[in-house]
């Protein structure tokens, strides 16, 4: 292990301490923890430990492992690092208007709505791009029919954020203009210096904690189109392996799975085709 251990800091936190702590993490979560983590670990937990009052890292190792119902949620919130904009990788949004909205609007199912999955919807920003392309996509669809758009994270803190809709304005200076003339609303008063996001986009979307790794997830209807960008990288291959083929399984057929660009299906999974760069339609 190539952990440098620093015995200066407030609390001691040893190897020992760091390998339960990333263990719990893992086994529950499946994103794996490197040995660089450690100071990360260190800063993050250093709050959770001073709020419940306790003496060292391995005190809270022993909470935790007292009060798993209670004290997962607060350490996975802590624990997990969430970095996201609006119309990040803007190709695939580019791909949804030009190919995928068109076809499956198209579909004979549509007419009972599409229904789009955003897994690791951090603070809101891919769900609300979404919700903006697919209701610009649909403007010229006749009868357009009804979108629906689940967004679910594992980090309750940016599930509540997210939920609320409301950014700083730097978070959308870039956008095109037409954009945030219809889709955003200027803070006055104490929300100056923010936005927030129409309502016509947050009807279309729910917020829902929802753990990867558990065994059953609680959605009951297939999707159109997941989302699960930059989401995989943190876990291994086997993990990978099988939740691929639980996104298969819960898409229609035809659906579409839509990855970060640093990952890949290749060596993964047989059920679906590229169409595109990170872009991929369910076969199977």
């Amino acid at each position: 292990m190539a952990v440098k251990i620093n015995n200066t800091r407030e609390y001691v936190f040893t190897e020992k301490d760091f390998n339960k702590l990333r263990k719990i993490a893992n086994s529950h979560t499946g994103i794996i923890v490197t040995d660089d983590k450690y100071d990360m670990y260190y800063a993050r937990l250093v709050k959770r430990i001073r709020t419940l009052g306790l003496a060292s890292f391995a005190d809270y190792v022993k909470y935790l492992d007292a009060n798993m119902d209670s004290e997962f949620t607060p350490f996975i919130d802590s624990i997990t690092t969430n970095l996201t904009s609006f119309f990040r990788e803007p190709h695939h949004f580019e791909v949804m208007k030009s190919k995928i909205i068109p076809e499956i609007s198209a579909r004979p199912d549509a007419a009972q709505g599409i229904k789009v999955w955003s897994a690791g919807c951090s603070t809101g920003e891919e769900p609300y791009t979404l919700a903006i392309t697919m209701l610009e996509g649909l403007e010229m669809v006749r009868p357009a029919p009804k979108v629906s758009i689940l967004a679910s994270d594992i980090d309750t803190t940016v599930l509540a954020k997210a939920s609320r809709g409301i950014y700083e304005i730097s978070r959308v200076e870039g956008l095109d203009s037409s954009i945030k003339r219809r889709w955003f609303f200027r803070g006055k008063g104490n929300n100056h210096g923010h936005v927030r996001v129409s309502p016509e986009l947050q009807n279309i979307l729910e917020f829902k904690q929802v753990n990867l790794m558990e065994k059953n997830w609680p959605m009951k209807n297939k999707f159109h189109i997941i989302f699960c960008r930059n989401v995989v990288i943190y876990f291994d291959k086997p993990t990978k392996m099988n939740l691929f083929h639980r996104y298969a399984d819960q898409l229609v057929d035809g659906g579409y799975m839509i990855l970060g660009h640093s990952e890949s299906l290749q060596g993964m999974s047989d059920r679906f085709e590229t169409i595109g760069k990170t872009v991929y339609k369910k076969i199977k």
